[in-house]
């Protein structure tokens, strides 16, 4: 999708918040452990290529990606630190993998003996490096007996072309309260990992909420979303550092009109004016992921808040102005005016979901513009 930069709908990323992120998780690290960025779907929406430098300028040494699409375009770019896939890659990548030297994960044997097979039929120049997914109790992907470790080991161990260059797993409450499930968690991931002959070079368990939370384990701590600046647990959990938020979206007034009582506004006539109103136009709308759901929702104009009134349109939405504007006048969606501030979290609130959905589907037709603001 093409960026639309006639217009004045923004995203604007602050660098300098995600390298103080880095920063903070840094001096929470254990002797030996390493940040490795977590930068799948376009850097959360913040944006993959100036995340990613900002992040190793920050002290990150590689990163995380969720396919191989995503690591190729970091190498491609220039990147030459180690990249893990985290989600399996089809068989007609592997090559590519190999060439690049890009870390694919194994998420279980049926899935390991297709790969054997397969890069039995190729010329591989380097070895292709395998992280074994293990399955503690996301049921998602990965292997979840000893036997089965053991196996995938030995396969492993038998070829040339492939190398056992880690080992990982997912906490599925990590950033909750209740510890229990977190801790059957660990100690099966624990007693895994204790029963391998030989140790990979990587062990990466802890994600944003495990480092802040949780004790620390493995030599890769897989730095996702407190990077961008936002609690893991949304506010179930008070986060021990003060993260800093990196990501504001603004737009602005391309209309702003009298209306009379009576007045209808939007698609299916779902508000009416209760009395005469000043309504706002503003283009922004549901091809650029703000859905039709924040109906309802505020947004700032002037420090003020201004209720979004009628249903979002795919392009343009209209809200309600407490008195006449002027045209061009900043309209705040994320971000502080003023006072007040509207945040991811207050969208995901408001639609019942989490603020990584609401920042992954900022969709690519906002324009990402990048600055450096150091407080």
């Amino acid at each position: 999708m093409q960026a639309s930069y006639y217009r004045p709908t923004r995203i604007t990323v602050d660098l300098s918040a995600i390298k103080e992120n880095i920063e903070l998780h840094k001096q929470k690290l254990a002797l030996g452990q390493s940040i490795f960025a977590v930068v799948k779907a376009d850097a959360y929406g913040h944006g993959v290529l100036p995340v990613a430098k900002a992040a190793i300028e920050a002290g990150a040494v590689g990163f995380c990606v969720a396919t191989l699409d995503e690591a190729l375009e970091l190498r491609t770019n220039g990147f030459l630190e180690p990249i893990i896939v985290l989600g399996p890659i089809d068989y007609e990548g592997l090559k590519l993998a190999s060439e690049y030297e890009i870390s694919i994960p194994v998420v279980d044997l049926d899935y390991l003996d297709g790969l054997i097979a397969k890069v039995q039929t190729l010329s591989l120049s380097k070895p292709l490096l395998l992280h074994l997914a293990i399955d503690s109790g996301m049921s998602r992907i990965g292997i979840r007996t000893k036997e089965e470790l053991h196996q995938a080991e030995a396969k492993i161990s038998a070829h040339s072309d492939l190398l056992f260059e880690g080992i990982f797993t997912h906490f599925s409450t990590a950033d909750q309260e209740d510890d229990s499930y977190f801790k059957q968690q660990i100690s099966m991931f624990k007693a895994l990992l204790g029963s391998l002959s030989q140790q990979p070079k990587y062990v990466h368990v802890e994600n944003s909420a495990t480092t802040l939370w949780h004790e620390t384990l493995g030599n890769i701590v897989r730095l996702g979303i407190s990077m961008y600046g936002l609690n893991p647990s949304g506010k179930a959990l008070e986060s021990p550092i003060t993260l800093r938020p990196a990501l504001s979206l603004t737009s602005a007034l391309t209309q702003v009109k009298f209306v009379e009582k009576g007045t209808g506004i939007g698609y299916g006539k779902t508000y009416v004016a209760q009395q005469d109103e000043w309504i706002g136009t503003v283009p922004i709308g549901y091809a650029d992921g703000f859905i039709r759901k924040y109906q309802g929702y505020q947004v700032l104009v002037n420090g003020q808040l201004c209720e979004i009134v009628g249903r979002v349109c795919m392009d343009q939405m209209m809200i309600r102005l407490p008195e006449q504007v002027a045209l061009g006048s900043k309209v705040t969606i994320v971000g502080r005016d003023g006072q007040q501030e509207r945040t991811l979290q207050d969208m995901a609130d408001y639609v019942d979901t989490i603020h990584y959905e609401v920042a992954c589907l900022l969709s690519p037709r906002i324009p990402r513009v990048y600055i450096e603001e150091k407080r």
